[in-house]
């Protein structure tokens, strides 16, 4: 574009402005501009988010919860009144904040298979807006991923040991499936791996490949994704999926900032898994546990996350232990070096998130019925409760955006 053509607001030119017909005229053309154009006398609160918290409604809950969260002073306070469904234990809001879908794991609720709602999400106020819900295609569905392109959602379905892939329509509704495939093998534990039992799906950073962990299997399964596919978008990639130790239980991944690294969880192994990504391939490199080996009891391994600069993971046990364990990780290698645990001050700490400016850390307590927060810091990773905690039933999912 030359110089002559610029693009923009044309500005009246005025013979005297300080004449009284020019200043009013002046006076007129700035306050016109003044309310077309974006101000920024009043920012955006760049430390405010809204936090979605997913839970099982057999106690004290009645569905999600929504809440705006002070990433400056760490106080969590409620938004709107819960969206009543039935055991949304899983939560992902859609890339522009308009769409927050939920699984709906069904088990023990009758003979009605796991589903899937859509909910319109008011950022300002928070409020949730039921659209629709659908079938997931399995049961206990317990985990959902947004393909890159928006127009898929893959969903977990644990005890049918399978994934499926619904189809997002442009106003936030699902419909489908376009898609379902299942695992049909097991593991050596009798009791947990009779038969596959899909825990994750996620999209490398790379959005190459969806990774899927089967608990039951002990193997990482890997898909391509045909971007703007709402036929058969999944296809098995080379090779299909990466073996992890008898009787481990992958259940969680999480991924480096580079996507060079990929972390696991194994529920059962009651361990974190480095390996190094090749694609679709993963490469062991490291083994650490989540406890020390003389933990007396069952540990149960859940969740895990990096911090937002990608130099430290936490990852969280359950059961007898309750509490967050936390590594240094090498940016170089991937590894990771153990520095500390932290108690979870409430009992199952099912999910824990940090706020985006890595100052604080919020862990769900799933049987103690809380959300306590803890100050995070970002030197050594360390977390200090803050004496805050509030009240919700048997919250498992834990999801923060920017508020508006």
């Amino acid at each position: 574009m030359s110089s002559r053509q610029r693009q923009g607001f044309g500005f009246l030119h005025l013979a005297n402005p300080y004449s009284s017909r020019g200043a009013a005229v002046f006076c007129l053309l700035w306050a016109w501009l003044h309310c077309v154009l974006p101000s920024h006398a009043e920012p955006l609160n760049s430390n405010s988010f809204d936090v979605l918290v997913g839970t099982y409604t057999s106690g004290k809950s009645k569905g999600i919860y929504s809440f705006r969260f002070d990433a400056d002073t760490g106080e969590l306070q409620p938004l709107a009144p819960p969206a009543e469904t039935v055991n949304p234990s899983y939560l992902v809001v859609s890339p522009d904040k308009k769409f927050v879908y939920a699984v709906n794991e069904l088990h023990g609720c009758g003979n009605e298979q796991g589903a899937v709602s859509a909910f319109h999400f008011d950022a300002a106020s928070g409020a949730l807006t039921f659209i629709n819900k659908v079938p997931a295609v399995g049961d206990d569905p317990c985990y959902l991923s947004l393909s890159p392109d928006g127009q898929n959602l893959f969903v977990a379905n644990y005890s049918s040991g399978g994934l499926s892939a619904l189809a997002v329509q442009p106003d936030g509704s699902l419909a489908g499936p376009v898609e379902t495939l299942t695992h049909v093998g097991h593991g050596p534990n009798p009791e947990r791996q009779k038969s596959a039992h899909v825990h994750m799906v996620i999209p490398s950073p790379d959005n190459e490949v969806l990774f899927a962990t089967d608990l039951g299997e002990d193997r990482v399964y890997a898909y391509r994704c045909e971007p703007g596919s709402q036929a058969f978008p999944l296809h098995p990639a080379h090779p299909p999926f990466s073996v992890v130790s008898p009787g481990a239980g992958p259940r969680h991944l999480a991924f480096s900032h580079d996507g060079r690294f990929v972390y696991l969880i194994e529920e059962m192994g009651e361990a974190v898994v480095v390996f190094r990504r090749h694609e679709a391939r993963l490469e062991p490199i490291q083994t650490v546990r989540v406890a020390p080996k003389e933990w007396p009891g069952d540990v149960g391994a859940a969740a895990l996350h990096l911090s937002p600069d990608g130099k430290f993971l936490y990852a969280s046990n359950r059961t007898n232990a309750n509490d967050l364990v936390i590594y240094s990780v090498d940016a170089q290698a991937g590894t990771l070096t153990p520095v500390g645990h932290q108690g979870s001050l409430g009992a199952k700490p099912r999910d824990f998130c940090i706020d985006p400016t890595g100052k604080f850390l919020v862990v769900a307590n799933q049987d103690s019925d809380n959300l306590v927060i803890f100050k995070r810091d970002p030197e050594t990773g360390a977390l200090t409760p803050t004496g805050r905690s509030v009240e919700v039933g048997s919250p498992v999912c834990i999801q923060m955006v920017p508020a508006p």
